[in-house]
């Protein structure tokens, strides 16, 4: 997540994205993402398994800021907000 073109960038993981994003957009998750207005779904992954999940997350959060928006930007070059259900552009996002 991001709080905008190149922003703030978050990386977590979850069991539920689309409930979520919804605690980070309305600003229900006090914390680092509420602190820094990060609410903007710009990127995520699928796992079948949790824990390749957060050996992911792990391994993200150890890489260079360029990178991950290299990452990003690879597949979401506008920074558009992504829906949590579908990786569909939101309109207007």
């Amino acid at each position: 997540m991001a709080s905008q073109k190149r922003g703030t960038l978050y990386i977590g993981v979850t069991s539920d994205l689309i409930g979520r994003v919804y605690e980070h957009e309305n600003g229900l998750t006090p914390g680092f993402t509420s602190r820094y207005g990060v609410t903007r779904l710009v990127w995520f992954e699928e796992h079948d398994l949790m824990t390749d999940a957060i050996q992911r997350e792990t391994s993200l959060k150890r890489y260079p800021r360029q990178w991950k928006i290299n990452l990003i930007e690879e597949h979401n070059p506008e920074w558009r907000k992504l829906r949590a259900d579908t990786g569909e552009f939101v309109l207007g996002g």
